[in-house]
């Protein structure tokens, strides 16, 4: 079985459980809780994928971190089987597997915009409801400030960079230019 395959089999599993209870967001937002904990204290994960540690002491630990994140019975129990399994290596493979699969099941696309400039809630709001119109999903964008662009945006959605940078603009121009 490939290594992408590994990561989008648990999270299969775990978007299909989630469904059936009504419990996407929620599990999504547990999950994200435990790659911040993950993120915020390196040595943790570290420790539950290392084979030198006893089974019953990594056990012991991933209680006591999921206890204190008051994490779900249903997850607890997700991120138990990864440990036993000696999956939890694949945890952010796995994360971004299920935020995809959840996404897909709701109809929604991620998009990244990138500015040269702040953008007002009313220019935000415009450019979701393009996308929204072209891709004909609900779009969850996500908007950052890049002041390297010289002018326009950058917006990533479903695989696909639309540049409309002033950069690229006027790079294109010297192209053609160039070729005549």
């Amino acid at each position: 079985m490939s290594i992408n395959a590994i990561p989008r089999r648990y999270a299969r599993a775990l978007v299909g459980l989630a469904e059936e209870q009504n419990k996407v967001e929620e599990f999504a937002a547990e999950l994200e809780k435990v790659q911040e904990a993950f993120a915020a204290n390196k040595e943790l994960k570290t420790v539950l994928i290392n084979p030198t540690y006893s089974a019953g002491k990594k056990t012991a630990l991933l209680n006591d971190v999921t206890e204190y994140l008051g994490l779900s019975e249903d997850i607890r129990k997700f991120l138990g089987l990864l440990l036993e399994k000696d999956r939890l290596k694949y945890y952010l493979q796995i994360l971004e597997s299920y935020r995809q699969l959840a996404d897909e099941s709701s109809g929604i696309e991620r998009a990244q915009l990138t500015s040269a400039k702040r953008l007002t809630k009313e220019q935000k709001e415009q450019i979701k409801a393009e996308l929204e119109k072209q891709t004909g999903k609900k779009v969850d964008l996500e908007v950052k400030v890049d002041s390297s662009l010289l002018g326009g945006i950058k917006t990533e959605i479903g695989g696909r960079v639309v540049d409309g940078s002033l950069e690229t603009q006027l790079k294109r121009m010297g192209d053609t230019l160039t070729k005549g």
